[in-house]
């Protein structure tokens, strides 16, 4: 005769329910249907499939209150705005925001040396996580691949460097901008990220190596290391390169790694075997 009055719950769960839909990772059961706390916990075991990425958002209601830090980079002095805490998962800035900003009303912190366009992809990883173009799982080939609107145009590989008067590849320098703020997720993120780029000039390469020798401890051989395969790999095309032919008669530190790295890859070594990978990890074994 009438019709049943809903409770608060229910109106509750159909008010909410368009809103919540995006975040769900499947349907939302009936809630008449009684479960077992075993039944709960396969639920959450089956949902929880995605893995996890470093939790680099700033906490629910924290930028509300967290105060805002002009950075002020590069000779052209352009600026940036960002929240402290979120600056503060740097080491480099935290370290800054405690020592300038206690006594201080105008939060500001000058980069003269820094590029906008590195400072710029760090900011968005301190905010998402990541930095264009953006780094995505295939889950149908199970590999890692850079957006693919980028892999087209080739867009946002290298960035000019007017200290090195040439182009340089970005993620290198971002890498080697993440060891200054002692960022190691974002050093990671940044090697894995290089590894997918393809098609780029043999000079920016080797110019690219050098940046990262000159801007890296010897402590740090990852990147390094990552430079040594791939000239090892593409010796064929470097061999027939004039400008490797110039890097070498400059001569560094590099090239001196490089001759291990071959001669390791060679099978001078005591592991004839030995991949290429190894023979430039071998190249920082003392």
């Amino acid at each position: 005769m009438f019709a049943r009055r809903p409770s608060r719950h229910e109106s509750f769960s159909k008010h909410h329910n368009t809103s919540f839909d995006k975040h769900r990772a499947g349907k939302a059961t009936s809630s008449k249907q009684k479960r077992s706390f075993r039944d709960h916990a396969a639920i959450v075991k089956k949902l929880d499939v995605k893995p996890k990425k470093p939790d680099h958002s700033p906490p629910v209601g924290s930028t509300l209150t967290s105060p805002i830090v002009t950075i002020c980079v590069g000779p052209e002095q352009r600026l940036f705005a960002a929240h402290e805490d979120i600056l503060s998962h740097s080491p480099f800035f935290a370290a800054i925001c405690r020592g300038q900003f206690l006594e201080s009303s105008s939060k500001r912190i000058n980069l003269p040396e820094e590029l906008p366009e590195i400072f710029s992809s760090v900011l968005e990883y301190l905010y998402k996580g990541d930095y264009y173009p953006r780094l995505f799982h295939n889950k149908r080939r199970n590999i890692w691949e850079l957006e693919e609107d980028s892999v087209k145009n080739n867009t946002e590989s290298t960035v000019y460097s007017h200290s090195a008067g040439q182009l340089l590849l970005k993620d290198s320098m971002v890498y080697c901008t993440a060891e200054r703020y002692g960022l190691d997720e974002l050093k990671r993120l940044a090697l894995r990220k290089q590894g997918l780029q393809s098609g780029i000039q043999c000079s920016t390469i080797l110019a690219s190596a050098r940046y990262a020798y000159a801007n890296t401890p010897d402590s740090d051989s990852k990147l390094r290391a990552h430079y040594l395969a791939l000239i090892i790999r593409s010796r064929s095309t470097f061999k027939r390169s004039g400008t490797m032919q110039m890097e070498m008669e400059q001569g560094g530190t590099m090239f001196f790694d490089l001759f291990v790295a071959i001669c390791n890859h060679m099978g001078e070594s005591h592991s004839p075997g030995m991949s290429v990978d190894e023979a430039t990890a071998n190249v920082y074994i003392t």
